[in-house]
């Protein structure tokens, strides 16, 4: 699949805005089916892998209580980095940025994500929590 930079990064907003979306809104099979299987996340203190798309939702279940209980209604990934690794895998730095039901901007966190791309888009193969 060869498509030019300014696709490749309309591409990734798109799924980026999709995941964001899942995620604040607690959709747990459109969070599982953002993932290639079997997937990793790694952290500083912790490392988990799930090989299906339920255990996917479950490692996702106490998030959408959090974003609530926080007030945040909406993500946004902001692409810092965008680095392909071959053909069809890209590793993607992103900041997230949230607003709250105010609509006031929260500070999120940064992650890594190991990007496959597949004849659907883009599924996330790794995920690194960077800061």
């Amino acid at each position: 699949m060869t498509v030019n930079a300014s696709t490749d990064l309309d591409t990734l907003a798109d799924f980026f805005d999709r995941y964001g979306v899942a995620l604040t809104s607690g959709d747990l099979p459109a969070i599982a089916g953002c993932y290639a299987l079997p997937g990793l996340v790694v952290a500083d203190t912790y490392s988990f892998s799930f090989t299906s798309a339920a255990a996917v939702a479950l490692s996702f279940v106490g998030a959408a209580p959090d974003y609530q209980d926080r007030e945040l209604v909406a993500a946004h990934a902001r692409i810092e980095d965008v680095q392909p690794v071959s053909a069809l895998l890209t590793m993607v730095a992103v900041e997230w940025e949230f607003l709250d039901s105010r609509g006031q901007a929260v500070p999120g966190e940064r992650y890594r994500y190991l990007l496959r791309m597949s004849d659907d888009g883009p599924l996330i193969c790794t995920v690194v929590r960077t800061g």
